[in-house]
């Protein structure tokens, strides 16, 4: 691993960071906040995965975390979105699948099985890269936006007891159920419908064994919202599982950063109270 940049930020430090990844079998970039209070002692981790043709620079350019960070005491995990330099067949031909898509899972189909792993990588390989490299505590929650917020609610789901909260903006509440989820199940994962389950969120509700209480945030104006996002099946799934959701619908707001830079604060100080130990139950 290799820090190729490097930029101060409410006393702490933005660093955007190159590896090798065996997960993906490519070379990857992430950026990490770390907070003023590293100086002093190691800090939890907040993991943030971000949505359709982002980058690891996104977030931490766009949605004013650092501030609050800073206050906290927060790391900030911001991965890309996707392998990258691999050069597939069709991987650049569209902005919802290929490239900067990779939807946090692990494809089971020629050619994308070999570098499309994003699920490992989330899970396994870069939390272990992270506790290597940098004063972080084993203390992690996770959050995203769209595919991301498809990808935090997911995870959290398959993995009970590793993160301490979870949260999402605008996620992919049911995408065996949109165009956005079949176009990419069926690529990655082949025909078979009953394999799509896995990383479906209102359909991982009901299989659950831990019920990590979840906060979501959603834009009334969002153009994907009807389509895309479903949040209505999300809330099915935890109506009839008795599984503790807040979901918060923002009139005026849309599918942008403007979004998320207006309400991350919330899910900072969510995450801050799981971190700390604090009732989860108590939150909103």
């Amino acid at each position: 691993m290799k820090i190729i940049s490097e930029s101060k930020s409410f006393g702490g430090w933005v660093k955007r960071c190159e590896h090798d990844s065996k997960s993906l079998n490519c070379k990857m970039i992430f950026a990490i906040y770390l907070p003023p209070a590293v100086e002093e002692k190691p800090v939890p981790v907040l993991y943030w995965l971000s949505g359709l043709t982002c980058t690891d620079e996104n977030f931490m350019q766009k949605a004013n975390a650092q501030r609050v960070a800073a206050q906290l005491g927060i790391a900030i995990v911001c991965p890309d979105t996707s392998p990258r330099g691999t050069d597939l067949p069709g991987e650049h031909d569209s902005y919802d699948f290929g490239s900067g898509a990779g939807f946090y899972l692990n494809a089971t189909e020629s050619p994308w099985a070999q570098h499309y792993n994003m699920y490992d990588y989330i899970v396994e390989e870069l939390p272990e890269l992270i506790a290597a490299n940098f004063p972080v505590i084993d203390k992690a929650s996770i959050s995203g936006h769209s595919m991301g917020g498809h990808g935090a609610l997911t995870i959290a789901l398959k993995n009970p007891g590793k993160y301490q909260s979870v949260s999402a903006f605008s996620p992919i509440c049911n995408p065996t159920n949109c165009a956005w989820g079949e176009k990419v199940f069926t690529n990655y994962l082949g025909s078979d419908r009953t394999t799509w389950a896995q990383y479906d969120a209102s359909l991982l509700i009901e299989q659950g064994t831990e019920k990590l209480p979840m906060l979501v945030d959603q834009g009334e104006a969002d153009e994907f919202l009807k389509e895309q996002l479903k949040p209505e099946s999300l809330q099915a799934a935890c109506e009839k599982t008795n599984y503790p959701l807040t979901l918060r619908m923002h009139e005026g707001y849309d599918h942008s950063y403007f979004f998320i830079a207006s309400f991350i604060e919330d899910h900072l100080h969510y995450h801050d109270k799981a971190l700390k130990g604090e009732d989860k139950q108590a939150y909103y």
